[in-house]
């Protein structure tokens, strides 16, 4: 059963200030990286915090919007086996000068004027050890692929073979910026048509999607299954272990949760921070319609984060579409062929 809503003195003092300015930043910097294993056959729910330079703010949505993210060319990797009508290949990009690699696949036939239509595929949590380029999400990759669009799924740093530290997707940005240097690479593409680029994103890959389209305006269109879309005093207050719903999230990943409260006060104290490193206060900018998956009976990603935001997105003015699936679970098992009809169906409309 399924329901459907359519619709930011003295050199003392000084010497002083300074130094308790570098303990705070080392302090954040240096803490663990914790991971926790989920027993999600798709995403493995969690959370890594990363290293954050509280002096400059690093996660403000404005601070996304100052950086450059030029990508690079694709650079093939390896060649792999076909799918039913389209090609496969590992491939690489440059993200802040590491080599990033990612899942390429290219439509067979006759291409389109002005190049095949794109998907960016953020995926969701898994451990960044553990994560292969090949495994995961296949079903999920192949709806795409098969109907006409080139996919582009990004490994993100510190995943498989890509460089850099796996910073996680909350504490730190980098992700995000992983994603918007993919987006950059796969407009240089040959095949690809640099304006037709819609993105999907699967828990923390719609996190990353939400990021992504209030800070560029070319993604035509979005799509984020079971997101973790809400506001970051949402995050904090309403999505921790011990919660009901994120029984998966281990206590040591909550530490740029602190490492934040204690840095900027609360959101009640503090909004204008907080609001400042949330998507959800930058809706009217968003780059383009969003379509919104969830299911009731989701362990992982609390079912009122994809209500709340359809809600937003509503006073915003924007236009979106909201499926609830009851009694399914985070990665929509139960309703998997039609979900991913209603993506595909989604992306024709509005980026094809």
């Amino acid at each position: 059963m399924f329901y459907k809503i359519i619709s930011k003195r003295s050199l003392i003092f000084f010497s002083v200030g300074a130094v308790i300015g570098l303990a705070v930043y080392f302090y954040v910097n240096q803490q663990g990286n914790p991971t926790s294993p989920a027993e999600s056959p798709v995403e493995e729910s969690g959370e890594n915090e990363g290293g954050l330079d509280t002096d400059v703010n690093p996660l403000s949505i404005e601070a996304l919007r100052a950086g450059e993210y030029p990508g690079s060319d694709l650079v093939v990797e390896q060649a792999l086996e076909s799918g039913s009508n389209y090609d496969r290949s590992i491939v690489s990009y440059k993200s802040e000068g590491l080599k990033i690699y990612a899942l390429l696949t290219v439509p067979q036939g006759e291409k389109p004027e002005g190049g095949w239509p794109v998907i960016v595929f953020n995926h969701g949590y898994i451990p960044p050890a553990e994560y292969r380029t090949t495994e995961k999400y296949i079903a999920y990759t192949d709806a795409f692929s098969r109907n006409g669009y080139i996919v582009l799924r990004s490994d993100y740093r510190g995943h498989g073979n890509s460089e850099g530290i796996a910073a996680g997707g909350y504490g730190s940005n980098d992700y995000t910026i992983d994603v918007m240097n993919a987006v950059a690479s796969i407009k240089k593409y040959k095949d690809a048509n640099p304006e037709k680029i819609g993105m999907w994103g699967h828990s923390m890959g719609g996190h990353i999607t939400l990021r992504n389209m209030v800070v560029r305006d070319d993604i035509k269109a979005g799509v984020v299954w079971a997101g973790v879309v809400a506001s970051y005093p949402d995050l904090i207050n309403n999505w921790r272990r011990g919660s009901s719903v994120t029984p998966s999230i281990p206590s040591g990943a909550r530490r740029w949760r602190q490492a934040l409260t204690e840095q900027y006060g609360t959101a009640q104290s503090n909004p204008t921070f907080w609001n400042s490193i949330s998507s959800n206060s930058y809706l009217q900018d968003i780059s383009g319609p969003i379509q919104i998956h969830h299911g009731t009976a989701d362990t992982s990603v609390p079912v009122a984060f994809s209500t709340k935001l359809d809600e937003q997105l509503a006073a915003a003015g924007q236009e979106k579409e909201l499926y609830i699936y009851e009694g399914d679970d985070h990665n929509l098992a139960n309703n998997l062929g039609i979900a991913l009809d209603r993506s595909v169906a989604f992306f024709d409309t509005h980026v094809k």
